[in-house]
């Protein structure tokens, strides 16, 4: 939109048409979304959540979108080179992503930051139009084109090179964003360390005070290279979390400064700016395409970190190319043992897996163990277990990993115990909690993800073998339960907390609400908040607090010898029967929830993740 703008229409005629658009945006405020965009649940959600994106902040954005080469363009009628305005845009948007999760997500309702954000950007509107106006001043003859001097055009080659440079950069993002995210570690905020530097290295490249030196950062990409190849073909060193994030954050940053700083260095005159950014927001729309959106539907499991590697070792060969055939020689050596190792990796992961899934929500694979006991099968996302269960015969009934005979929800379920139990879970898993069902008992599952759902029925016999009435329901838990008359469940479990991914909407005063709707007199809701990184319990218990509910914390730590079978586990039980505590077998386990004053009341319109921090 930009580029055709300022190439086809003269000055006056590029400022009425973007100040009617700025005009008619302002239609879309404020930007909050309307109920009849809520899910189903059992849906895909891509196309449906570009259509919502698309239809609450489509044009505002659009036009957000197009403020940086369109004002740039403007500015290029009175300065000779307006690239550095591209790397103040970038140190704007770096400040907003730190600023948000720490200064405005906490303190501040969705609802309202939604208004507050609606009056920025009628401000934005007004300043937009005013720079289109100042721009205009001193314009010989407003009514017709301004003339840069756009010099020879641009090779073909020149072209590409401004698609494919970002490009591989938003690849190399995105994918060791995932990878870090779901193979490394589940700690929340992670994501914002990769998305900074990436950020950062915008900001240094297009500066202009010469941040970028090929001589300094082609060795240091082609060390780069081979140090994030190493540690991610070695299964120890992935998860080994003081070196893999600070190996992969360092490689980033300087795989990036390689690719932008290249992409600076082949910059047009002003008169060709709008191109310019057009084909690098075309490479880079492409490169997290990719990963994104492609490589789910294509690629089996998480290889994209791999095949990232290899092209950044191509990048690195072409580059490398004019400073000497050994310089060349070696950046090609570089992409050879990348090549190499990304295989070799592949087929690891490979011969060592049963089934290799991948959708939407996961990448999911299970896996034999052996253990002193027997064999164990696992079914994974990246590094969490999903659930366990032995491949022999005669032990393939009992329970383990989460749902040994000391965790909360399992002694929770044995103070209930009655005929015809009635419980329900959020989060399917292996379906290991089916494993304690009894003859007359009903068990409803819910679950998201159609690939688990196959999974736990092929992979795992806990559903087959299970001596109750078993129910799965596809789609979002809470989602199904609002569109249900009350189950009158005993128990029912909230199981999918355990990653950084924390579904927030499953954990809210309105959610409990919910749960509390679908679960019978002197009944109990069970939290899973098992969770290296995140304190969760605190947050249960004030919304039981806010209901007037009473909340206790079950925490088990196996001993040497239940390592192998069972997982440490912390179940927050939330019932109106105080006296359920009381009962054996959670008399005297069930412990009191202490609050740190810093925990506030979670809602629908309101979160705040980083008090949850350990």
């Amino acid at each position: 939109y930009a580029h055709a703008l300022v190439r086809y229409l003269p000055a006056r005629p590029q400022l009425i048409v973007h100040l009617a658009l700025l005009a008619l945006s302002l239609a879309a405020l404020p930007i909050v979304a309307d109920i009849a965009w809520k899910p189903a649940g059992n849906e895909d959600p891509s196309f449906r959540i570009l259509g919502l994106l698309a239809a609450t902040v489509g044009l505002p954005y659009f036009l957000l979108s197009s403020t940086s080469p369109l004002v740039q363009a403007w500015y290029a009628r009175r300065v000779d080179s307006p690239y550095r305005l591209f790397a103040l845009s970038n140190l704007a948007s770096l400040v907003a992503l730190l600023s948000y999760p720490v200064l405005f997500e906490p303190l501040i309702t969705t609802r309202i930051q939604a208004l507050f954000w609606s009056g920025g950007y009628a401000v934005f509107v007004a300043l937009c139009a005013a720079a289109a106006i100042y721009s205009l001043r001193g314009v010989v003859g407003a009514g017709a084109a301004v003339r840069l001097e756009p010099g020879p055009a641009p090779r073909v080659a020149a072209r590409l090179q401004w698609i494919v440079l970002p490009g591989v950069a938003s690849f190399l993002l995105v994918a060791v964003t995932n990878h870090l995210t779901q193979n490394v570690a589940s700690i929340p905020f992670l994501w914002i360390l990769p998305l900074t530097l990436y950020l950062l290295t915008f900001i240094l490249c297009f500066d202009g005070r010469g941040w970028y030196r090929r001589g300094l950062f082609v060795p240091l990409a082609a060390v780069a290279v081979v140090a994030m190849a190493w540690v991610q073909r070695d299964f120890t060193l992935t998860h080994n979390l003081r070196l893999a994030v600070p190996v992969h954050a360092a490689g980033l940053f300087v795989l990036c400064m390689l690719c932008h700083g290249e992409l600076v260095l082949l910059k047009p005159r002003p008169a060709r700016l709008t191109e310019f950014y057009l084909l690098i927001a075309l490479g880079g729309a492409l490169g997290s395409l990719l990963v994104s959106v492609i490589a789910p539907r294509v690629l089996p499991g998480d290889f994209e970190f791999a095949i990232g590697l290899v092209l950044a070792g191509v990048v690195l060969a072409a580059r490398a190319a004019p400073a000497g055939r050994i310089a060349a020689l070696g950046a090609a050596a570089v992409a050879a043992f990348v090549a190499w190792a990304a295989y070799d990796y592949m087929d690891t992961i490979v011969a060592d897996t049963r089934v290799l899934k991948r959708n939407f929500y996961s990448s999911l694979r299970t896996r034999d163990e052996v253990r002193n006991e027997g064999t164990v099968r696992k079914m994974i996302h990246g590094t969490i277990n999903h659930g366990e269960q032995f491949v022999d015969a005669d032990k393939r009934c009992q329970p383990i990993a989460y749902f040994g005979p000391k965790a909360g929800i399992v002694l929770a379920l044995e103070a209930l115990r009655r005929p015809d139990m009635q419980v329900g879970v959020l989060g399917l898993g292996a379906g290991t909690m089916a494993g304690w069902a009894r003859p007359g008992d009903r068990y409803r599952f819910y679950e998201i993800n159609p690939q688990v759902v196959e999974l736990a029925e092929t992979e795992f016999t806990y559903l087959k073998d299970c001596h109750a009435q078993v129910e799965v329901v596809l789609g979002d838990g809470r989602l199904a339960l609002e569109r249900e008359s009350p189950q009158g469940f005993d128990l029912l479990a909230a199981d999918a907390f355990s990653s950084d991914s924390v579904p927030m909407h499953l954990l809210t005063r309105e959610a409990l609400q919910e749960y509390m709707r679908h679960v019978r007199p002197g009944g109990v809701v069970v939290f899973n908040v098992t969770n290296r990184y995140l304190d969760l319990a605190p947050v249960v218990r004030r919304l039981a607090d806010s209901l007037g509910l009473h909340a206790r914390i079950v925490s088990h730590l196996p001993t040497d010898e239940e390592y192998s079978l069972y997982s440490s586990t912390d179940f927050v039980l939330v019932t109106a029967d105080a006296k359920l505590f009381d009962r054996p077998p959670l008399a005297g386990v069930a412990e009191v929830i202490e609050i740190p004053r810093k925990v506030s009341v979670w809602t629908d319109d309101f979160n705040n993740l980083l008090e949850a921090l350990r």
